[in-house]
């Protein structure tokens, strides 16, 4: 849950729009394999985008996580899979394809949520015009994820202090006193979070002011251009192939 953390104040390399087609375009080309891309440099390029803004931004523990996380599989892609046989083939193909697909969309979505104030995706949202019915359920989710985090946190501890932990006593309750809070937290917070929402106005009929600063600059307009062009021409593949 340590991915999720909530922003901090520094404004971010990328506008929050941006960051929401980056994600869009990794989960179509790389979780979803639109355009048959998953040998091509488009894919790979598009499994690095996350890692390097995480760098940028000097996210270097969420970086380093998904880094040893996405190794393994493409480890165990190139050098296990073809040196195994069987059930244990399966087992290990079925989990380097989830290495190698979901983490990058994984690592997109926890460096959106982490350089993205809540202020600064709804006056985003805004900039587009969006649909309050929309933006409200994504700006909750903005402190779901992290308020989350904290709650997990607060109860491994009280757990490790009653001695309900792996290598423990009472290893057998361990998933019962973790379940069972985590989902009572999960209701409670969703419930809070949509009250503290709209307590502050969101989706009142007045116009909502916003003093973040947002726009788009050079580097957005990089990484737009290039998950624009990479659709073009996974879609300009896709409609000669059909043509054929």
């Amino acid at each position: 849950m340590e991915l999720f953390k909530a922003s901090s104040k520094k404004r971010s390399l990328l506008d929050p729009r941006t960051k929401l087609v980056a994600l869009l375009m990794i989960a179509i080309f790389v979780l979803g394999g639109a355009g048959n891309i998953e040998n091509s440099y488009t894919f790979y390029i598009f499994s690095a985008l996350p890692f390097i803004l995480l760098l940028l931004e000097g996210r270097f523990g969420t970086f380093i996580k998904g880094a040893v996380i996405i190794g393994a599989g493409y480890f165990s892609e190139k050098y296990l899979i073809n040196s195994t046989t069987g059930i244990l083939n399966s087992i290990i193909l079925f989990i380097t394809g989830f290495f190698t697909r979901f983490i990058p969309s994984i690592m997109m979505g926890a460096y959106l949520v982490q350089t993205t104030t809540v202020s600064e995706f709804i006056g985003a949202m805004h900039r587009i015009h969006m649909p309050d019915f929309i933006t409200i359920p994504l700006s909750v989710m903005f402190r779901f994820f992290p308020t989350i985090g904290e709650e997990f946190s607060s109860i491994n501890k009280a757990m490790k202090m009653r001695d309900i932990k792996f290598g423990g006593k009472k290893v057998l309750k361990m998933f019962e006193y973790r379940l069972i809070p985590m989902m009572c937290c999960c209701v409670n917070i969703g419930q809070d979070l949509s009250a503290a929402a709209l307590t502050r106005g969101l989706g009142g009929p007045e116009k909502r002011t916003n003093i973040c600063k947002i726009g788009m600059r050079f580097l957005d307009w990089v990484v737009l251009f290039f998950c624009l062009a990479a659709a073009g021409w996974c879609i300009w593949l896709s409609l000669s192939g059909a043509g054929k």
